[in-house]
């Protein structure tokens, strides 16, 4: 072959790959193109729930999409306090879901939720857990006075609502007193759960649904806490919402047959309704 034909054969090459290669990234371009106006097209919805849902808001984001492919959900989770005061400032939050009442009347008070959406779709129990093999032999909330209890795990007790519960508690046994010098505390209930995960505390106060999301084999119950005041899970459509048809259809799948099941999977109460 000449060079002249050898030429044009390197040209024809070059021509098929620059033109094969334009070809996948045009169509890898279009690819990105269509699923950037498929998120553009979808609705955003932010859910702001007590760290204590992350699991079961976590699962039920996945089958809410599913259901509804026109809305993007944003899972926003921390202590109900905190949360709270985030809505107060103004933060974009369409749906709020406290494991607090109080923190809901709050908002309510102040015209910041839409009171005909509120609902109260779950319910916990409070209780104390301990290292696994509870070598203190920790039985009752007495038991955390004794003096070879150094340690105890305990969410914020104005914000957390585990905190909050634990610490009215501890105050009607007339026990506040003798634990306040032991207190590790942390923001959420999952600090409490990690803490007695990892050994660094004798005791912790959680919900029986945190213990299911524990580590396996780190922990165990050693009692329950008595409360006089039920622990409820309110949710309700936050009034600044520019969405509030799909707030609501979230609020609709949590307190449905599918939220009720996931509730259920993770050891929610679910209230009785009818």
């Amino acid at each position: 072959m000449d060079k002249k034909n050898q030429t044009l054969l390197t040209v024809a090459i070059a021509i098929v790959i620059i033109t094969v290669l334009a070809a996948m990234f045009m169509g890898s371009n279009g690819e990105k193109q269509q699923d950037q106006r498929q998120t553009a097209q979808k609705t955003a919805i932010t859910v702001s729930g007590s760290a204590v849902l992350t699991e079961a808001f976590t699962d039920m984001e996945k089958e809410f999409e599913a259901d509804n492919s026109g809305i993007d959900l944003i899972m926003n989770f921390g202590n109900a306090g905190s949360l709270r005061m985030q809505i107060e400032g103004g933060a974009p939050i369409d749906v709020f879901a406290p494991g607090d009442v109080n923190q809901m009347d709050m908002l309510a008070s102040k015209g910041l939720v839409y009171n005909d959406s509120r609902k109260e779709f779950a319910g916990s129990s409070l209780v104390i857990i301990v290292p696994k093999g509870n070598v203190l032999n920790i039985t009752d909330m007495k038991d955390l006075a004794r003096p070879e209890v150094k340690k105890i795990a305990l969410s914020d007790t104005e914000a957390s609502t585990v905190g909050r519960y634990a610490k009215q508690s501890l105050i009607e046994e007339g026990l506040w007193n003798s634990v306040q010098d032991k207190l590790l505390t942390g923001d959420t209930v999952k600090n409490s759960l990690f803490y007695v995960e990892r050994g660094e505390a004798d005791a912790g106060f959680v919900f029986m649904t945190d213990v299911s999301s524990a580590q396996p084999g780190t922990i165990e119950v050693a009692s329950s806490v008595p409360v006089s005041t039920p622990i409820i899970y309110p949710i309700a459509v936050v009034s600044a919402t520019q969405h509030p048809k799909e707030s609501q259809l979230f609020i609709d799948f949590v307190t449905g047959e599918k939220g009720k099941s996931i509730l259920g999977q993770y050891g929610f109460l679910i209230p009785q309704t009818g």
